[in-house]
């Protein structure tokens, strides 16, 4: 019954985001009932395991660089826990390298990693193209090259000598977060967006999320403001009140393709005067980070996020690795859309501030590597 629930869940998650980003007009009822069946869908415990069973048993005697993008995303950070964790479990060694959030402090930390002679290489949180060089010359060197978030899709990148990305699907995160807001708003949204044109990542989302509420009948799509994430403490202050001068009584929900938008702009939702009830309510299509995760679960500036499964996300990087160690192809297996909002925070991992999902992956994992 368990895995009946879980296939119903994920199908569920998956019919209604391909309702949602299709380009057939959808009647009004209609989306907007799609899109509370999608957020249920979505917001249901994710208690069974539904990834890889089989696989090749521990390669061992590995080392792998994890080279992050930038150690202040919460993200990246998580990613970075989880690969350590189930590395250790495995007997490899594991070093981490962090970009510091500019291209040039990860082409400088590409070419460290390089340089140490690992066995693998995790991109972590960063567009492939943008160091295409460095993991051109990885390849050459037998090296083999892993992502998480490097692509907007899950799943082998050969063009790129990528073995595997990992990810849950971009348009399925920016789709739910989206509907969410149609859910809640009964299908009266006035959005404005947040995201960074400098990750493709982050484009598939804005665009996937645009999608959805341009089919909604009443909703409004008011802008979609290009800001770089890196720059989310200097500019989102100044933005957010100028923003909010300009559309106070349009602007109700706000779309971030990351929770980083949202970490700075209390303080100008804070000092405008408005009584809450005119505030724009805020729903981030990633990553679910423990600040986040606060203001959700204080009813602060945040009602929705779509967290990754982060730590997951960690071991499923060092399996991929494993099955590329051993002449294996990847597992294909890409977690379903989750989202979590005030009346669900608490499942989960939720009470530690994180998605950590109930499934028992630990042991699924090391029951395949034994």
């Amino acid at each position: 019954m368990k895995k009946c629930l879980s296939f119903i869940r994920t199908n569920m998650v998956s019919v209604a985001v391909s309702l949602a980003v299709m380009s057939t007009p959808v009647l009004a009822d209609s989306f907007v009932d799609m899109a509370k069946a999608k957020v249920s869908a979505a917001t249901a415990p994710y208690s069974n395991w539904d990834g890889p069973t089989t696989g090749p048993k521990a390669v061992l005697n590995k080392t792998i660089v994890f080279l992050a993008s930038d150690m202040r995303n919460g993200g990246v950070l998580g990613v970075s826990e989880g690969v350590t964790e189930a590395a250790k479990s495995m007997g490899w060694k594991v070093r981490i390298l962090d970009g510091q959030g500019t291209v040039s402090g990860r082409t400088s930390a590409f070419n460290q990693a390089i340089a140490l002679k690992p066995d693998g290489i995790i991109l972590g949180g960063f567009d492939v193209n943008e160091q295409s060089s460095g993991i051109d010359t990885a390849a050459s060197h037998g090296i083999t090259v892993v992502g998480w978030h490097a692509a907007a899709k899950p799943g082998p990148i050969p063009e790129k000598h990528i073995f595997t990305n990992i990810t849950t699907d971009a348009d399925d995160v920016a789709a739910i977060a989206a509907l969410s807001a149609v859910a809640h708003s009964n299908g009266k949204a006035g959005v404005v967006i947040f995201t960074d044109s400098a990750y493709s990542v982050a484009i598939a989302k804005s665009d996937a999320m645009a999608k959805v509420i341009k089919q909604c009948k009443e909703c409004t799509l008011i802008s979609v403001e290009d800001t770089p994430l890196s720059d989310t403490s200097t500019r989102m202050p100044q933005l957010t009140t100028s923003l909010l001068q300009r559309y106070h009584g349009k602007w109700t929900y706000s779309l971030g393709i990351n929770d980083l938008y949202f970490d700075y702009i209390g303080s100008s939702l804070a000092s405008s005067g408005l009584p809450d009830d005119e505030l724009p309510r805020n729903l981030s299509a990633g990553d679910g980070s423990q600040s986040a995760y606060a203001r959700i679960r204080n009813h602060m500036y945040q009602v929705g996020t779509v967290p990754e499964p982060l730590n997951l996300h960690g071991w499923q990087i060092v399996d991929e690795l494993n099955r590329s160690f051993a002449g294996q192809q990847p597992s294909g297996f890409s977690t379903p859309v989750h989202l979590v909002t005030p009346e669900n925070i608490a499942f989960d991992g939720g009470d530690r501030g994180v998605f950590d999902p109930s499934n028992h992956y630990r042991e699924a994992y090391k029951a395949i590597w034994k």
